[in-house]
């Protein structure tokens, strides 16, 4: 019996999503017992020239918003892209699993073979459905979810691995 497109995707991105809140609850409470700024934390990179973490939460959620929202056909909400704080970055990723909620499997089984195209600046993307959420959302997503938690984790955030997987 093979997966649906449903059950590849919105179960665990909303399971990572609740687990990335919890990243973020746990980095901010980290930032308040030692009395830093939680913009200092937000604003953390990995190296000069990679994005900070509120940046990787943003890309994280606009995987999942925008590519569930190809695979359905319909148009995903449009967020600001202006999240500094913790607080505003823990309504983004409620926000995405409220919206991820109202799609309904019928809306993304049988969208193996769906052609989708979509730009990023320059560069022009076509895939088929089902490449598209393999090799595309699924990877972008835990790339940027696997980034927030080693900016917090590296910046001396306590969390694990339990933390991650929930």
């Amino acid at each position: 019996m093979a997966i649906s497109m449903y059950q590849a995707s919105i179960p665990q991105f909303k399971k990572m999503l609740s687990n990335l809140s919890i990243i973020l609850k746990k980095g901010e409470e980290y930032a308040s017992a030692k009395k830093i700024e939680g913009t200092v934390l937000t604003g953390e990179r990995l190296f000069p020239d990679m994005f900070p973490l509120s940046k990787q939460v943003q890309i994280a959620c606009d995987q999942v918003k925008n590519g569930m929202a190809r695979l359905a056909g319909i148009e995903p909400p449009k967020f600001d892209d202006s999240e500094t704080t913790f607080a505003e970055l823990q309504e983004r990723v409620a926000k995405t699993i409220a919206f991820i909620d109202g799609i309904k499997p019928a809306q993304v089984d049988g969208t193996e073979a769906k052609e989708i195209k979509f730009s990023i600046k320059e560069w022009h993307f076509e895939f088929v459905g089902e490449q598209y959420l393999l090799t595309w959302i699924i990877p972008n997503f835990y790339f940027h979810v696997t980034t927030t938690y080693n900016l917090l984790r590296h910046n001396g955030v306590e969390i694990g691995k339990a933390d991650y997987l929930g």
